[in-house]
């Protein structure tokens, strides 16, 4: 049964570094500096991890709020003492206050705020079972380790041909700096930091001759991020791919997400001799809620001649080989892909509204087939 997920999000002034009045430089002959400054904190929205400050004080014409959040300052000013932030990480973070009588003459306070940003635990949201009537489990990676298992799992590297095909702008490392196994689960990250001539940097996992199927019933428990520009995917590939090239492999998308709009994902199919490929796509969507906030089910059930795409055992999407003209490629073995991409074909780029880091969490994933 699906949970509303839980944040847990407290706001805490630690202290007050500075009291009373403190200028930039003397003041002017006759000018009174505002006095008797005060800072309230709302927290009442805090679903969303926003805070919001009330300032007031005497003789005061207009107010500036100074946040430093990773080194950089956002200052915002304000008429009416009202100011509004939202944070996307846990930490402590100094806000400095200003009120001002003119632009280089105010007094000011500085406080700390604490801020705690929990997306929940791996109790929170939908879940499927470990065994199903008929169905043996075959392979299942259920993250328990502190290291990805490099008997099922390869990295792909660097920024690949065109951007892995898709103009995407990320440098895909290799290792724990964007890909790491903790606390039950997979979490790979993009981050916004330079790698070469790469403005973002994420992961992109691969089981290509380790781990390769064909049919079965596949679940996928995962928590995906948000925002302009970001496409997290969990799919698969046919594993002829180094001999017949793509689309003539086939793929089979059975996660995708683009993080303008976060509570709807893509299944899709996708196969042809030539590029760019045919395919067949449809969305499923969870109306205003959001893939980010607590974990989801996508799953195939893949047979001879049929795909269906489910997500939390709800089948939104079926393609058949009466659907696919020529070669129907999807009767073969596949291995996985699992990646964060940033930018690209579909999502376009982040903008001003995008926020870093962003993680894709994986609980498990696992795979049935037929006894």
């Amino acid at each position: 049964m699906l949970k509303k997920a839980q944040y847990v999000f407290s706001t805490l002034i630690i202290a007050f570094l500075l009291q009373g009045s403190s200028c930039k430089e003397e003041p002017l002959d006759n000018l009174i500096l505002p006095s008797n400054i005060q800072v309230t904190i709302d927290s009442s929205n805090i679903r969303d991890g926003k805070i919001g400050l009330s300032a007031t004080a005497e003789n005061v014409n207009f107010f500036s709020f100074i946040y430093t959040v990773d080194g950089e300052q956002i200052t915002e000013e304000s008429t009416d003492g009202k100011s509004e932030y939202q944070y996307y990480t846990s930490g402590t973070f100094p806000i400095e206050v200003r009120a001002h009588a003119t632009a280089t003459q105010y007094s000011k306070i500085e406080i700390n705020v604490l801020i705690r940003l929990d997306s929940g635990t791996l109790e929170d949201g939908y879940n499927t079972p470990t065994s199903y009537d008929g169905y043996n489990l075959v392979w299942a990676d259920e993250f328990n380790g502190n290291t990805l298992n490099s008997d099922d799992w390869d990295y792909n590297v660097g920024r690949g041909e065109w951007g892995w095909g898709n103009n995407e702008l990320q440098f895909y490392h290799e290792g724990t700096k964007n890909c790491e196994v903790k606390d039950g689960r997979l979490v790979i990250t993009a981050k916004e930091e330079p790698a070469g001539d790469a403005q973002y940097t994420s992961a992109r996992i691969l089981t290509k001759g380790k781990r390769e199927f064909q049919f079965g019933r596949i679940d996928i428990r995962a928590k995906l991020p948000e925002g302009q520009g970001l496409w997290p995917a969990l799919w698969m590939l046919g594993s002829n791919i180094d001999v017949v090239s793509w689309p003539s492999c086939g793929e089979i998308d059975i996660m995708e997400l683009t993080g303008d709009k976060p509570g709807r994902v893509l299944g899709t199919a996708h196969w042809g001799d030539k590029v760019p490929s045919t395919y067949m796509s449809k969305s499923f969507g969870i109306g205003t809620n959001k893939f980010s906030d607590e974990y989801h089910v996508f799953s195939i059930n893949w047979e001879q001649n049929k795909i269906q795409w489910l997500v939390d055992d709800k089948v939104y999407h079926t393609v058949t080989s009466s659907n696919v003209a020529g070669n129907y490629p999807f009767n073969q073995k596949f291995f996985f892909i699992f990646n964060v991409a940033v930018g690209g074909q579909l999502p376009g780029s982040p903008d001003e509204t995008t926020r870093f880091p962003q993680t894709m969490e994986v609980d498990f994933v696992r795979v049935f087939q037929k006894k």
